[in-house]
């Protein structure tokens, strides 16, 4: 059975990841609510869209942050520690951390309407194995520099992160590979309408360089 404890952390880090970070700045400081604009996602991509960069790097912070201090929720369990059992420590941070993703994808508190869990999954991702992310971070930036398509880099990014732990940091945790491949193909389901736009040449570009200076 699962000690109550575990439940309750569980319960707390789906809270977590419910806060609709870009509904609540939006409605709070520009009486916007994202959801009606522009890709109509609650995420900090459609933020920067709808909103503008301060906005959209607010809401990027909090939901990285909602997703790392989910998977930190592990700390205030006193049996369990990297030190005595890595695998069950490593383990329950993925509950905390998948509970935050589930809680962003359908928060509680805005209808369960909720972004795509990116950032929040990245911020789990932070504090389970934090070189990985660091190298996700960086197929992503690189792709979305070339490309200038958020979408595809998020893919690519989430695409290599099993690839990664398998082949280059030699994991060996089962449930650690299983959360990895799960995690890339749950990317690329919550992206299948951007997946049908790049397709067809619909896809929205990033706005890389402020307006002055790509009129240069």
């Amino acid at each position: 059975m699962i000690p109550v404890s575990i439940v309750a952390l569980a319960i707390l880090a789906y809270l977590l990841g419910s806060i609709p970070s870009a509904v609540w700045v939006g409605q709070a400081f520009y009486g916007i609510d994202v959801r009606e604009h522009g890709s109509g996602n609650a995420g900090a991509t459609n933020t920067f869209r709808v909103l503008g960069k301060k906005a959209g790097i607010g809401v990027l912070a909090m939901d990285v942050i909602k997703g790392f201090t989910a998977a930190c929720l592990v700390n205030y369990l006193p049996d369990i520690s990297p030190v005595t059992n890595k695998t069950l420590y490593v383990n329950i941070q993925l509950l905390f951390g998948l509970s935050s993703v589930v809680g962003h994808l359908f928060p509680v508190f805005a209808g369960f309407k909720g972004g795509k869990g990116i950032a929040t999954l990245f911020g789990m991702l932070i504090a389970i194995h934090y070189l990985s992310a660091l190298l996700c971070l960086g197929i992503f930036v690189g792709v979305l520099m070339s490309t200038r398509y958020v979408s595809l880099s998020s893919i690519f990014a989430a695409v290599m992160f099993p690839i990664l732990l398998i082949w280059i940091f030699k994991k060996h945790e089962p449930l650690f590979i299983s959360f990895g491949i799960c995690a890339a193909l749950m990317v690329i389901l919550t992206h299948r309408k951007n997946i049908n736009r790049l397709l067809t040449g619909n896809e929205n570009k990033a706005r890389l360089l402020p307006r002055h200076y790509r009129n240069a």
